[in-house]
């Protein structure tokens, strides 16, 4: 049985969860886990990792996981009057009218009327 067979749930989880970068390998009878998540889904891992392997003795798998706060990386924007949702786009690179637009579907029904002082959330 391999390291991936064992951890199968631990790595569908990942997977499920979707870690950013996520890497799987297997080297020198040690599974590496590597990405990039919420500190929540790391320690969702975590917990199924204890779960499979309890008090971690197999010591079999490394978890290189970089826990981001979304929260701390959302930029906010406020609408200012002649704004529209591409003029606001060229300001972010890699961003597009579209990903604000999805970003901020509770506040915006049409991606044509948008307000000055609306506070916008900028994907990252």
């Amino acid at each position: 049985m391999s390291l991936q067979d064992k951890y199968q749930e631990l790595i569908n989880q990942a997977k499920t969860a979707g870690v950013a970068d996520l890497q799987v390998r297997e080297q020198d009878n040690v599974l590496y886990i590597d990405g990039t998540t919420s500190a929540a889904v790391k320690d969702q891992l975590w917990d199924i990792y204890e779960k499979l392997d309890p008090e971690m003795r197999s010591a079999d798998v490394v978890m290189n996981l970089k826990a981001t706060d979304a929260a701390a990386e959302e930029k906010i924007y406020e609408v200012k009057s002649g704004d529209n949702l591409s003029k606001i786009a060229k300001n972010y690179p890699g961003v597009s009218w579209k990903d604000i637009f999805e970003a901020n579907k509770d506040q915006i029904k049409d991606p044509n009327l948008i307000h000055p002082g609306q506070k916008l959330k900028i994907p990252s």
